[in-house]
């Protein structure tokens, strides 16, 4: 029992990681097609204001995931990271790599150490999605098992190429969603309409990929498939589906604030559904909850460690998330996002 409840908990990190980070990393994603520096100036500007108070906050769902695969679910921690070391290393430099980008190219005032810091943000905010993504289309498809050896067969195939390009796809829209609500907030129309053909966009890669992430899903992971096509986990993907029809409705009714909530809501309840399909494996279909889980006693002080943080985090974060999306952290002005009359656009010069 406390081995489900843990697995569970685990599921709701992954989807609350997913939702927030993945905002982030859609921003980030956004900030590679920009163009350069002048055409891209007012976009960046805008994802940096955006991403700034929260990018640092997001990363606690990752480590919150990572404590109790590890504690909770060792054997599940060992197979995973051994046998999808890969990917898994590739996205866990391009986390580090981020962070070092973003957090360094706003001081610098080469243009040339910008744009290498830039870079580096914005590449390994395609890549680091994409390999999470990479890994969890292994898994769901079955292609690791206790003592599988690291190999490319075991995530260099089609249901892994699908995941990664449909988390990118998601993390875009998310990113471009969020996006359009804050040049709306901060009355910049151009960038309304810049974000907003974005989030349509991305709603139409989101649409292509999800079918291919279907059809890859019903030929290589038939288990996951009968778990989509039946009870939770159909009623879940249902849901995901209905609000991702509202989300691409409210973008184009230009209701960015609402279309916030119906992109949560989306890829919050496709990554439950794809977690419950599983049911009741970790990994489809070699390791069950029960075979993975540590010791009973460890799973009891997971799950008070767990409702301790749900008290006391919870509402911290929660509140941080508010005041972001409302605005009343730090207003910005059009001389913040770069317009012609900004202090020290002349002095990015190399």
């Amino acid at each position: 029992m406390a081995g489900s409840l843990v697995a569970f908990v685990l599921l709701l990190a992954v989807a609350a990681y997913t939702c927030a980070g993945g905002t982030d990393y859609g921003a980030g994603f956004w900030d590679l097609t920009a163009g350069g520096a002048e055409r891209g100036r007012r976009p960046r500007r805008l994802i940096d204001h955006a991403m700034g108070p929260v990018w640092e906050v997001n990363n606690v769902w990752l480590v919150f995931v990572l404590v109790l695969m590890w504690t909770g679910f060792p054997v599940l921690f060992q197979t995973v990271f051994t046998a999808l070391w890969l990917p898994l290393a590739v996205a866990a430099l391009g986390m580090v790599l981020r962070g070092a980008g973003f957090a360094l190219r706003k001081p610098v005032r080469r243009l040339s150490r910008r744009r290498l810091y830039g870079a580096a943000f914005a590449i390994a905010s395609l890549l680091t999605p994409f390999c999470l993504g990479a890994a969890v289309g292994a898994i769901a498809a079955g292609r690791v098992a206790p003592g599988t050896e690291s190999a490319a067969h075991a995530w260099a195939h089609p249901a892994s190429l699908a995941f990664g390009l449909l988390t990118v796809a998601a993390t875009a829209l998310l990113g471009a969603v969020f996006l359009t609500a804050d040049a709306a907030r901060f009355e910049a129309p151009d960038l309304v309409g810049y974000f907003r053909a974005r989030a349509l966009l991305a709603w139409a890669a989101v649409a292509v990929t999800a079918v291919g992430v279907l059809l890859v899903t019903r030929a290589e992971a038939p288990h996951v498939w009968h778990g989509l096509t039946h009870g939770a986990g159909l009623v879940l993907a249902a849901g995901s589906v209905a609000a991702f029809a509202v989300t691409g409705l409210l973008v184009l009714r230009g209701r960015a604030r609402w279309a916030r909530a119906g992109a949560v809501a989306a890829v919050g309840a496709a990554v439950l559904a794809w977690g419950l399909a599983q049911r009741p494996y970790l990994i489809p279909t070699s390791l069950t909850v029960a075979d993975a889980a540590g010791d009973p006693q460890t799973l009891a002080w997971l799950l008070v460690v767990s409702l301790v943080a749900l008290v006391l985090i919870g509402p911290a974060v929660a509140l941080l998330y508010w005041l972001d999306t409302h605005g009343e952290l730090e207003p910005l002005t059009d001389s913040d996002l770069g317009g012609r009359t900004a202090r020290g656009d002349g002095a990015d010069a190399d």
